[in-house]
């Protein structure tokens, strides 16, 4: 395999490359990121609203119009065979779905359910009012100080699943990098691999054809000693279906939503409208359209299969009118966050948002864009929130760098969702009393009894002041994010029971792989 660097998994070099054996062979041990323990979290704050009831009524039927009176292309034509059998106009490849379709499906999806982790104490609860944070997701490329922008690759996959295990407020794992090293037709069995050799948190498969879906399957079921009917009864991983806007759903995606829904697996639906280029220019009309699709989407997925464990979901934001770029962190994104929230509230039913960054490099500009959108989340009551650590260039590349300086908001919202104390002690009256006017509180009995855990610990900001901070080699915040990186990785290995579930996959890999892999459509 080559010369390793020590604490790293071997490179994948080809097809056929075998990952599990290193991962088998390697010790377990895992450093702690903090005191703190963030792997459950509540929205600390009540949802904002940007629209009146009536309004959010209004664009609910609107969305239902586009429905029933424009329609939506499907290209499968199994999804279009589903859809005409429960009573949807077709002509050719546009459909028109009836209202009452849409309300059978809204009834029928779960209000709650568990996400399941290959470690039980993981598993995560996705109901209305959770707040789940998820790292960036889908990135073809990845970036770091150290070797700058390249093509992701299987050694930087494992990295980035690393130091997504390594932090309690990232809850789920995501494909970012991806290992573009590993052709296409065998990537998701090196992906599952990484996920369940280094991680111990719930699993991301990519709807990317029947054969993939079904192997990962299989796999997540072997790995985790599950029988069938165990697998089905409960979500063990999710993937993300992306419809095609304006007013498409592609096959990919809508196979995807009639195998996951069919397995019992989780389908996060997320239309990705863009106000002025493939959604209206206004956010009332961007969101109609993206309710629209929204509603399309879960329709399939319930009528595949009643029951089935579905999120609604939206990611939009605005263009640059000038270059046509995407935009995030701006006014607009934050509107359209607050607005997916108010529609997923009508209809009941847990959601997803993101966060996002479109900046080319980890500067102030992708610290603010991330930073506000991050907050537009929150203001929005998002269920879970996807690309809230790494993510750059409008999610073209995963940086290092930008991960850590992600975590370091994300804790600190994490913080906020902590009950504030308010009772005698906190109040302190005799901390006040101890203290004579134009005094200190650094010596009353209050603050030598809480110091040690009054206040938020930073995991990467330097605190100090100038004199010391340019003693101690005057770093900035990236650099420190550098240290801290390599400093995580540094000889840190898989969870207790990786080793074990990579054990029980090892040979159907193989033979997955000897029979030639499977392509990302039939």
């Amino acid at each position: 395999m080559g010369k390793q660097r020590k604490g790293k998994l071997p490179i994948a070099r080809g097809p056929n490359a075998v990952i599990v054996t290193a991962m088998r062979r390697r010790k377990t041990r895992q450093a702690a990121d903090s005191t703190h323990s963030w792997s459950v979290l509540r929205h600390p704050l009540e949802p904002q609203s940007i629209f009146s009831q009536d309004r959010v009524e209004a664009i609910h039927q609107a969305a239902l119009d586009v429905l029933q009176n424009l329609g939506i292309k499907v290209l499968l034509p199994e999804a279009i065979e589903l859809f005409a059998k429960h009573g949807a106009a077709v002509s050719g490849d546009m459909l028109r779905i009836g209202s009452d379709m849409v309300e059978a499906a809204l009834a029928s999806a779960p209000q709650s359910f568990t996400l399941h982790a290959p470690n039980p104490a993981r598993n995560l609860q996705v109901t209305p009012g959770q707040l789940i944070f998820t790292p960036g997701g889908g990135c073809p490329n990845v970036s770091d100080a150290i070797r700058g922008r390249r093509p992701g690759d299987m050694a930087s996959y494992q990295d980035a699943v690393r130091l997504m295990q390594s932090f309690d407020v990232i809850h789920k794992l995501t494909p970012a990098p991806e290992p573009q090293d590993i052709p296409v037709h065998l990537r998701h069995y090196a992906m599952m691999q990484t996920q369940m050799g280094l991680g111990d948190k719930a699993v991301t498969v990519y709807g990317r054809g029947r054969q993939q879906v079904q192997e990962c399957f299989e796999i997540i079921q072997t790995a985790l000693g599950l029988s069938a009917a165990e697998f089905s009864d409960a979500p063990y991983c999710s993937t993300v279906i992306n419809t095609n806007s304006p007013r498409m759903l592609d096959k990919p995606m809508a196979q995807a939503l009639i195998d996951f829904a069919r397995a019992g697996q989780m389908c996060i639906v997320t239309p990705f409208c863009l106000a002025g280029a493939m959604a209206p220019i206004t956010i009332a009309g961007a969101l109609t359209l993206q309710h629209a699709e929204a509603l399309a989407a879960i329709t399939l997925n319930q009528l595949a299969k009643p029951g089935a464990p579905v999120m609604y979901g939206g990611f939009g934001s605005n263009v640059d009118m000038k270059s046509g770029a995407p935009s995030f962190g701006t006014p607009e994104h934050i509107q359209m966050s607050i607005g997916s929230g108010q529609l997923a509230r009508h209809i009941g039913l847990p959601w997803r948002s993101a966060a996002g960054a479109a900046a080319n490099t980890n500067d102030m500009q992708a610290t603010h864009e991330t930073v506000m959108s991050l907050w537009g989340c929150l203001q929005a009551n998002a269920t879970m929130v996807i690309h809230a650590a790494g993510w750059l260039e409008g999610g073209l590349t995963f940086g290092f760098e930008k991960f850590i300086q992600d975590i370091e908001a994300l804790q600190a919202i994490a913080h906020l969702c902590k009950p504030v104390a308010a009772d005698a002690a906190a109040i302190g009256l005799d901390a006040i009393e101890q203290v004579a006017p134009g005094g200190h509180f650094f010596e009353t009995d209050q603050t030598l009894n809480n110091y040690s855990t009054a206040f938020l610990e930073p995991i990467n900001a330097d605190l100090s002041n100038f004199g010391t901070w340019q003693k101690n080699g005057a770093l900035t915040a990236e650099a420190r994010a550098t240290a801290k990186w390599q400093a995580i990785l540094h000889d840190l290995t898989a969870p207790p029971g990786a080793q074990e579930r990579v054990g029980r996959v090892e040979a159907m890999i193989a033979r997955f792989t000897q029979a030639g892999g499977a392509p990302i459509l039939e």
